[in-house]
């Protein structure tokens, strides 16, 4: 078989990175040079697209260093006992690839992911001397996202933290029982162990030295995960316990789903096909609610599973009529954020404005909520939501035509 060229390995490769949701680059910061100079900001085949907090679309080239690997995950299209094309990038064709798709101004930055070849810290190895590479001898300065294996060694993880801007480790699914059934070579405890060296070494990179000087960053964008939603049995409630330990105990940046799309030569262990996508969109809304409004992710799937309808906010109000209406001239800051129509920008407007005065229906519009969801849920000055609060087809009101669901 004859070699391949770098363009049909860059088709296999990027084409096999696409199962990979966690690809986010907001968060890093840009990387200053000591001459001024340096390729890439941290601000066609390969490429994605991801969106910054100020909307600004940033280009990544995101590919497999290979697609060979000595896992047999069921879920994965690149597992050991796949059929499928392979191909094997050596570390000076990334490097290459980066740089020049950079000077072609198609990105500004770089994902990089692996199967696992001959052993982990073979695998993280090359993918760390990648990194190197282009922050030593290319003076790259752009966003890299760097995949860390979970049973590579202390000192590849401490390196790929000090060459990449954002750190990630796959959970794949969210419990051990999922795991041993579709992916038995991985182990949940020993995923969570290196997300426990990622915090602690991104902690201790923030203290000063005994002379006053900071340390070397680590991984400064911190470190994110993603989680297959449908190829296992785990409901929405167990994903998002999930979501909550992560946040809370391993200080992640991110958790990212992906609904499970049937892959090719599947595995019969699997399901024949995808969950609904308007799944993982509801689990991305609440995850947003865990991270930002005040929820538990007990109280956000009824029976388990998410309103797929409504957003999980607007559920958990349609369920819990009993807290309203709100008074948004006396309800507390936590109040405020479960109402629907309310984000965390309007609610801290309406406690400033309040301080000076009443606040009327006309003035919550001007700053900024969305009351067509919110007005049966409020109390304002010379507004009441009357028969709105007893109005038997309020669910009616917001949820869709069942022919829209799939489209949101």
């Amino acid at each position: 078989m004859a070699p391949r060229s770098l363009s049909e390995k860059l088709s296999i490769l990027a084409d096999a990175a696409k199962y990979d949701a966690s690809c986010a680059s907001s968060g890093g910061e840009r990387r200053n040079s000591r001459d001024g100079t340096g390729l890439g900001s941290s601000g066609g085949s390969g490429i994605c697209h991801s969106y910054a907090p100020d909307g600004r679309c940033i280009s990544l080239l995101k590919i497999l260093m290979t697609n060979f690997c000595i896992y047999d995950c069921a879920y994965c299209v690149n597992r050991a006992s796949s059929r499928i094309e392979r191909a094997r990038f050596t570390v000076e064709e990334v490097v290459h690839l980066t740089v020049e798709f950079y000077r072609r101004n198609y990105i500004e930055g770089l994902f990089l992911s692996s199967g696992i070849i001959r052993s982990p810290d073979d695998t993280m190895s090359d993918m760390v001397r990648i990194v190197r590479t282009l922050r030593e001898q290319e003076n790259f300065r752009g966003y890299v996202h760097l995949k860390t294996i979970p049973d590579a060694s202390p000192e590849l993880l401490e390196e790929a933290g000090t060459w990449a801007d954002r750190l990630s480790i796959n959970v794949e699914l969210p419990t051990q029982k999922g795991l041993d059934a579709l992916a038995p070579e991985k182990n949940l405890g020993e995923i969570r162990k290196t997300m426990g060296e990622v915090r602690l070494r991104r902690e201790a990179s923030r203290e000063k030295t005994y002379r006053g000087k900071r340390k070397a960053k680590f991984a400064p964008a911190g470190q994110s995960t993603q989680m297959i939603v449908g190829a296992d049995g785990a409901n929405d409630t167990t994903i998002l316990h999930q979501s909550a330990n992560l946040y809370a105990n391993y200080s992640l940046s991110r958790v990212y789903y992906s609904a499970f799309s049937p892959i090719p030569d599947s595995s019969k262990v699997l399901p024949l096909k995808s969950p609904p996508l308007v799944r993982e969109h509801r689990l991305y809304q609440a995850d947003w609610l865990l991270r930002f409004y005040g929820f538990e992710a007990g109280e956000l799937a009824d029976g388990g599973m998410l309103d797929l309808e409504v957003d999980p906010k607007l559920a958990w109000a349609l369920r819990h009529r009993a807290a309203f209406p709100v008074d948004v001239n006396r309800a507390s800051r936590e109040e405020l954020l479960r109402v629907p129509g309310f984000g965390t920008r309007s609610v801290q407007r309406i406690l400033g404005a309040r301080r000076h005065r009443q606040l009327r229906y006309e003035d919550l519009a001007a700053i900024g909520a969305v009351m067509k969801n919110a007005k049966p849920f409020i109390v304002a000055d010379g507004w009441s939501p009357g028969g709105l609060t007893d109005a038997a087809n309020l669910r009616a009101r917001f949820a869709p035509p069942p022919e829209q669901l799939s489209l949101i």
